[in-house]
């Protein structure tokens, strides 16, 4: 897939969910490395910088293609085009490897919480709460999940299709009913777009609404994700940018006098939040930003200003 195609795909949502997004991205960036023909290192530094701008540009609130993106290109510099290219196709294979052990690890992690008889609340779509819940059932664990639509853009719908489809019980709700939705859950998933340094995730409209509620019901909630969607620039005082998506969406003609707010994410205070399963473990919020400091130091090698 072309570099302009996938940032189109992107801003569209036609690709979507934090770890598509960065796989998506990295094969586009690893694609126009290998088609750029230019007469020296510098010249493709400059090039993959170029491009790696270009993605991020596609969705302000992704981190974890931002982190990726910047992992492949560590250490890659010098005056050897050859060696340059090396070091940068080697990164892109650690990389990818890492997107795709990191899920299956979370998923394997995730199911341990798991019980017999349970009801999962989840709200939206996300392919690690996803991966999760299918590896919970292929354990033979037997459970339900009460899943809301997720508006405007109906991603709920996604969930209920993949779980119904693997035999998991659904429930689907319209979001404004999730009060019902969490009256017998006894645990609610959720993916993270974003994690902060003050241990805040960032998720999808919806999210903080529904944990205050579970919080209510003392249920507790988890955020399912991989540990680089942390943004490293949040230590430093930048906000994270929650994407305004068009009011179009909600509606297309409203009356003179109107005016739509179309967030695409919110803030979930990290009180409300049980613990983060991620690969390197299941820690409360405070405990996951301190592991992950330690042990992916090379996230802030390359900070995006």
């Amino acid at each position: 897939m072309t570099l302009q195609k996938t940032v189109r795909d992107i801003k569209s949502l036609k690709i979507q969910g934090a770890k598509n997004i960065a796989v998506s991205a990295v094969k586009a960036l690893s694609e126009h490395a290998r088609s750029a023909k230019p007469k020296s290192a510098k010249g493709l530094i400059k090039e993959l910088d170029f491009a790696k701008r270009m993605l991020f540009a596609s969705r302000p609130t992704e981190p974890c293609m931002r982190n990726a993106l910047n992992f492949v290109m560590n250490n890659v510099h010098g005056e050897d085009l050859e060696h340059l290219r090396s070091v940068f196709h080697m990164n892109v294979k650690r990389c990818l490897d890492h997107l795709d052990s990191a899920g299956r690890l979370i998923a394997k992690i995730g199911a341990r919480k798991i019980r017999n008889g349970m009801v999962i609340f989840t709200h939206c779509h996300s392919s690690t709460v996803d991966s999760i819940l299918l590896e919970a059932k292929k354990t033979g664990r037997r459970f339900e999940v009460h899943n809301t639509e997720t508006r405007p853009r109906y991603q709920g719908r996604i969930t209920a299709k993949e779980l119904a489809k693997a035999g998991i019980p659904v429930e689907h709700y319209v979001d404004s009913a999730a009060r019902l939705a969490l009256k017998k859950a006894d645990m609610m998933l959720m993916g993270a777009d974003a994690i902060t340094s003050e241990a805040k995730v960032i998720n999808k409209i919806g999210s903080e609404l529904f944990a205050e509620a579970a919080s209510l019901r003392d249920v507790p909630v988890y955020s399912c994700s991989d540990s680089w969607k942390f943004d490293p620039k949040t230590i430093f005082g930048y906000e994270e940018t929650i994407e305004k998506r068009k009011p179009a969406e909600i509606w297309k003609n409203p009356p003179k006098g109107v005016r739509i707010n179309n967030f695409a994410f919110e803030s979930v205070d990290s009180d409300l939040i049980t613990g983060i399963i991620s690969e390197i473990g299941v820690y409360s919020p405070s405990l996951f930003i301190e592991e992950m400091k330690s042990k992916n130091k090379w996230i802030f090698k390359r900070l995006y200003f």
